[in-house]
């Protein structure tokens, strides 16, 4: 059996990865790999790394893979730290100064240190 879970909206198991999201084959929903859920207090939601570890504001983490910056020719290396993050809403749920600049980043491409 596969580790892939079943498309939460037709719940046909006729799903595969593609990049960051899972994409159901029968009816074209896409979910994130990543999970986001929501908590039973007061409606925060809990945002995990790459491992699963769950991310809080003030958490330092490091990236696992090589980053493009948009609208730049700048690349962020893989295992740069970021420190004192801050969790938001959105599709980048993750906010913090990565060598003196403040990036928006994505959950997924990070691990907790």
């Amino acid at each position: 059996m596969s580790d892939i879970p079943a498309c939460p909206v037709c719940s046909m198991e006729n799903t595969y990865p593609d990049g960051d999201n899972y994409i159901c084959a029968d009816c074209a929903h896409e979910w994130p790999m990543v999970e986001t859920t929501v908590s039973d207090e007061g409606g925060v939601e809990t945002v995990k790394d790459a491992n699963g570890n769950v991310l809080a504001d003030g958490d330092d983490v490091v990236l696992i893979k090589d980053l493009k910056v948009r609208g730049s020719s700048q690349v962020i290396k893989q295992g740069t730290k970021v420190r004192g993050i801050r969790v938001v809403d959105g599709d980048h749920d993750v906010e913090g100064k990565v060598d003196g600049s403040a990036m928006m980043l994505k959950s997924g491409f990070l691990k907790k240190v």
